[in-house]
């Protein structure tokens, strides 16, 4: 689709571009991409696609909306001919805080995907004032603060309408404002996000870093994402938090739907609903809740929102697996209490095993449980995630609808992850094999005709050393921290949570940092590179990151180890960071304990730029390694079946491999050490050793060995730059397969069926 606009940037500024201050310059490009978008339209028709999801971790749009507009070279040179810098407004933009980790990355990048493709759909969700946290470091720890990324003068991508609903609690009723957000299609029309928000929220409640009084739900609702729960009153804000997400989108799609002609008997032939997570479950009794005020019958309620809603399982983490004391939702939502009470029954009558119950002996619901029954599909998002739902995690529900569940492997849109990230890869990829790979990731196969040709590969790694020095000179800018490009960068970006186990890439830092200290150096100079954010709450994983960053001041100040070791972690790791971090990086780690990693999509956003896997054969990394061959991905650990056994039989003791392995226990001594103790917290440190010599739920030392010997070995590799360059390219040519417009055309043929 190529729709020109008639007019310049310079239309949309009052005086030159050249006396133009960048905040001007700013406004005028989000109103000049807004009307280019409206030129070309959004899409349209009879059925619509609602994606409910908690969180949208969008990024920044500038350049992302001018790349999928057509506008990206046509603006960059209009500035250049004033005297300006794109690069300039990119920086100056904020990054929007409407999200936090692979879930909300993942409903962006099929947000973007479904305009791509044409398909009718919004991302219906909350719109945050203050994000998660924005994190900063103080005395070698995390610290939070809000995350206020609205600035006052400063337009923003998202508009305010004049679209309220009403959404009713226990004992006071909210008024509702929806926020509009373009998503624009690559070469083709947009979609939408419609974000909810309060008029009454008040950001004075904000006190002491991020603490507020959450019992003030009218002056709090939309304050944080994921707000603290850990005591009564933030578990039950979570749960207004997601009704009021709910309730939002359940009368949004009614009056859309019946605004296009439905008269709510027909309801499945124009809305289809995916649950992201279980955040949104409640959707699944306030739309029954719903048509049954509207007149229909509560049986063939049921029957509608079953064929409208559709379930994806992102996890077999009990944590994350949703369960709330009924007592909660009786305070907060009483009016579907009554439903939940007659689905729970008619779940019982029929069946008798405890484990599928929607609310339990203890009156807690199972919001994974509520899905599965009223929903008509269930889907994992890696093939192995699939299988161990169907197998282990969720056996009795695969026995009961076997025909429900379905795999649904993760994607990524390569417009941002390589197109906007990584410009000079992106260009040699199309003067090498055309620009088809743009719309058809598939196309990027045709790089394997090329793997012998010295002066292509030679190229490829230019180019990633060009990246390096663009990240170590942003780090330097963002931190102050000094990066040598010359070295391997190997990069841990992701949540941080004990099973992602940043825990082993630290005991293997310090491993080495203890052979340098020995006379035995690494086989290539290394930079570790962390990038990841603790939730709040998570004590043992803000103690990981305390004992990184002491650990990092203690290489900084060692001249002997220095030259073959280096440990920094990216302050306020964000969309922003993993742009500049994912295009640099040589060794992507991707160490999560098999079977616990449902997909992971940082695994496939490294993989496009030409980094190496080291990884366990957990989530996508299996397809990785189908896909690329074992040769081209350094692949270690336990299996997903021997961690199962291990779990099943409880043999795993932590304490029996730091006995028996001299340089484990030396690594893990180190952490509540002298040189360490002199840096930092003795009671952090001594907490993280502890957990992992009595507990190490997510067997960090079952596979220190082999990660520290697979580690050495492509350390080795590496030296020998064609043959390394070469494996860059298979992995390139081989990651078209993880494209979400793949996943989304998945979702669209075989559950949605909007067109």
């Amino acid at each position: 689709m190529e729709v020109r606009m008639k007019t310049s940037l310079r239309n949309y500024t009052t005086k030159a571009l050249e006396e133009c201050t960048t905040l001007e310059l700013f406004n005028a490009l989000l109103q000049y991409t807004g009307d280019v978008a409206k030129e070309r339209g959004y899409n349209e028709g009879k059925k619509k696609l609602y994606y409910i999801s908690a969180e949208f971790l969008i990024g920044k749009l500038l350049s992302n909306n001018l790349i999928n507009l057509g506008c990206y070279d046509a603006v960059k040179e209009e500035l250049a001919a004033a005297g300006r810098n794109l690069s300039e407004l990119e920086e100056f933009e904020s990054e929007p805080s409407l999200g936090n980790g692979g879930l909300g990355r993942l409903a962006a990048c099929f947000m973007d995907s479904c305009a791509t493709l044409g398909l009718p759909a919004s991302g219906v969700g909350l719109a945050y004032h203050c994000g998660l946290f924005r994190q900063s470091f103080q005395n070698r720890k995390q610290c939070e603060t809000p995350d206020y990324w609205l600035h006052f003068g400063q337009e923003s991508f998202l508009h305010r309408t004049d679209r309220h609903y009403d959404v009713h609690f226990g004992d006071f009723t909210l008024r509702s404002t929806m926020y509009e957000l373009d998503v624009t299609g690559f070469q083709s029309r947009s979609g939408r996000l419609q974000l909810f928000d309060i008029d009454t929220l008040d950001e004075r409640l904000i006190h002491n870093e991020i603490d507020f009084d959450k019992t003030k739900i009218p002056q709090n609702l939309t304050l944080f994402l994921y707000p603290d729960d850990g005591d009564d009153e933030g578990r039950l804000l979570r749960v207004y938090q997601e009704y009021f997400m709910v309730s939002n989108a359940a009368q949004l799609l009614l009056d859309e739907c019946v605004g296009r002609g439905s008269n709510l008997h027909d309801l499945p032939d124009y809305a289809a609903v995916q649950i992201n997570d279980t955040h949104p479950t409640m959707v699944i009794p306030e739309l029954i809740r719903l048509l049954v005020e509207r007149g229909i019958a509560m049986e063939e309620a049921i029957e509608i929102v079953r064929k409208v809603c559709a379930y994806t399982n992102h996890t077999i983490l009990a944590e994350a697996l949703e369960t709330w004391p009924l007592a909660f939702l009786e305070k907060a939502v009483p009016q579907l209490l009554p439903i939940l009470r007659h689905l729970d029954r008619l779940v019982k009558d029929k069946y008798e095993d405890p484990f599928v119950y929607i609310i339990d002996d203890e009156e807690r619901i199972h919001m994974a449980n509520l899905d599965i029954h009223y929903s008509h599909s269930v889907n994992g998002v890696a093939a192995l995630h699939t299988e161990i739902l169907k197998n282990t995690e969720l056996h009795p529900f695969y026995e009961i609808y076997p025909e429900k569940f379905n795999n649904k492997t993760n994607g990524i849109t390569f417009r941002r992850w390589l197109m906007e990230c990584d410009p000079a890869l992106a260009e040699l990829i199309t003067g090498t094999i055309g620009d088809g790979w743009q719309k058809d990731a598939m196309e990027l196969k045709k790089l394997l005709e090329h793997r012998k040709d010295e002066t292509l590969l030679r190229r490829i790694v230019e180019i990633k050393k060009e990246n390096k020095k663009l990240l170590a000179d942003w780090l330097y800018k963002h931190q102050g921290a000094r990066l040598n490009p010359e070295t391997v960068f190997d990069v841990q970006s992701k949540r941080l949570h004990e099973y992602k186990r940043q825990q082993l890439n630290l005991l293997w830092a310090i491993r080495t940092y203890l052979d340098i200290k020995n006379g035995t150096l690494p086989a290539s100079p290394v930079t570790v590179i962390f990038g990841a954010k603790a939730a709040p709450a998570y004590t043992i994983a803000k103690d990981i990151i305390h004992a990184i960053l002491c650990f990092s001041k203690i290489v900084e100040e060692d001249p002997e180890v220095r030259p073959y070791l280096h440990v920094v972690m990216v302050e306020n790791y964000n969309i922003t960071a993993a742009e500049k971090l994912i295009p640099a990086c040589d060794i992507s780690e991707q160490i999560s304990l098999a079977s616990k990693e449902a997909s992971g999509t940082g695994n496939m956003k490294f993989m496009l730029n030409g980094a190496i896997t080291l990884g366990t054969m957990d989530g996508a990394n299996v397809e990785i390694a189908e896909l690329v061959g074992r040769e081209n991905i350094y692949a270690f650990g336990a299996s997903s079946d021997e961690v199962i056994q291990h779990y099943a039989k409880a043999d795993y003791v932590s304490m029996r491999y730091y006995r028996k392995d001299k340089a484990l226990k030396a690594a893990v001594d180190f952490l509540t050490g002298k040189e360490m103790r002199a840096v930092g917290d003795a009671e952090n440190l001594e907490r993280l050793r502890h957990e992992l010599l009595h507990k190490d739920w997510f067997m960090t030392f079952l596979d220190f060995t082999d990660y520290c010997e697979t580690k050495a070995r492509m350390l080795a590799d590496i030296r020998d730059e064609m043959n390394w360059a070469e494996k860059m390219l298979v992995n390139i040519a081989n990651a078209g397969f993880f494209s979400s417009d793949r996943t989304i055309a998945q979702y669209e043929e075989e559950i949605w069926k909007l067109r």
